[in-house]
């Protein structure tokens, strides 16, 4: 399979420290391991509730880890600082002073009902990037995840625009100097767009917020994911022909010409999507969501989309990495040497 060229987009990933854990990995060697691979860019984040861990008492040590590792690895930084939700499942990472009660579904999350919480969440984010806003290697700081788009299936509430709003006057008021990144869901089929669109009626999805409040606009392109799972065999939704999956990121180009934004995708689908939080490891074979094959298909999709809208990305972000140290460890090297191979001929 050719391998498209990248033009001027760095290439790089995402490093989900919880979930190589949950892959039994211990999160500093897969980091370092990784880090040897010949990208450019790393998004790392800081989870709220992993950093601080009561009133006013914050534990940046996994994290300085991490920065530190980037920066001995020559790889620029992207980094997610949250507040109330970041990269990575569970998503949701507010510490539970912070939030007495859950939040009620349904519901917009506004500064006028959770006023306490948004004042927590923006000290927080001053807190991050006072921290690292003194490192060069950081080029870009990310305000949540998918910001005012409801989280996944369990959760019904959102982050209103204004809730959102202010935690990117609060970063910018931290450091002036470097742009914000917001990303969103990009739906690739009609009816998963229908749904987006119906649960985010009222303000629209997070893209919609990002063209109007970021510097730079992440897509989180994902195009075949399970729906069902039926004993040992599974249902996909797989939009990758369809029409949908051009109109809409030509729309959001356009947009950013016009207002002088950055474009990237942010996660670019490198790991199966199935019906379970965990992606499953087979011994033989690949989950069909995502066999290693479609990493290099993915990219290919987005790389050649970008041409024909004549759109220059900044990054394309590989998403899974940590699961493809698990296959590795479990003999299928295939996932990492696609990788490789995107990273040495395009």
């Amino acid at each position: 399979m050719p391998v498209q060229p990248r033009r001027r987009a760095s290439l790089g990933i995402s490093f989900r420290p919880l979930q190589a854990e949950a892959f039994g990995l211990d999160p500093d060697d897969a980091l370092r391991e990784l880090l040897t691979f010949p990208f450019e860019t790393v998004r790392l984040a800081a989870y709220w509730d992993r950093i601080e861990t009561a009133p006013d008492k914050y534990d940046f040590a996994a994290l300085d880890r991490q920065v530190e590792a980037a920066e001995d690895a020559g790889k620029r930084i992207i980094l997610c600082a949250g507040a109330v939700k970041t990269f990575g499942y569970p998503e949701f990472f507010v510490p539970p002073h912070h939030l007495p009660t859950p939040l009620p579904e349904g519901v917009l999350i506004t500064p006028q009902t959770h006023g306490a919480l948004l004042d927590a969440a923006c000290a927080f984010l001053s807190t991050v990037v006072a921290r690292y806003r003194g490192r060069p290697a950081v080029t870009t700081w990310q305000v949540e995840h998918e910001a005012t788009d409801p989280l996944g299936m369990e959760h019904s509430w959102r982050l209103s625009q204004e809730f959102v709003a202010a935690e990117v006057a609060a970063v910018r008021a931290a450091d002036p100097s470097r742009p914000v990144l917001l990303n969103g869901f990009l739906p690739m089929s009609a009816a998963v767009a229908a749904q987006q669109w119906w649960r985010t009626r009222d303000q629209g999805d997070s893209l919609v917020v990002a063209e109007q409040l970021a510097d730079v606009i992440g897509l989180d392109v994902y195009p075949r994911h399970a729906v069902l799972a039926l004993g040992r065999r599974s249902v996909y939704l797989d939009g990758s022909r369809s029409p949908w999956q051009t109109w809409r990121p030509a729309r959001i180009a356009r947009r950013c010409r016009a207002g002088g934004r950055r474009l990237l995708v942010a996660e670019g689908q490198a790991e199966p999507w199935e019906a379970v939080t965990v992606p499953p490891s087979p011994e033989a074979g690949a989950m069909s969501s995502c066999p290693p094959e479609r990493l290099i298909t993915n990219y290919n999709v987005c790389l050649r989309q970008a041409d024909r809208l004549g759109v220059a990305l900044d990054d394309y972000l590989f998403w899974g990495a940590e699961y493809w140290l698990l296959r590795d460890r479990h003999g299928d090297s295939r996932y990492l040497s696609a990788f490789a191979r995107v990273l040495t001929t395009s």
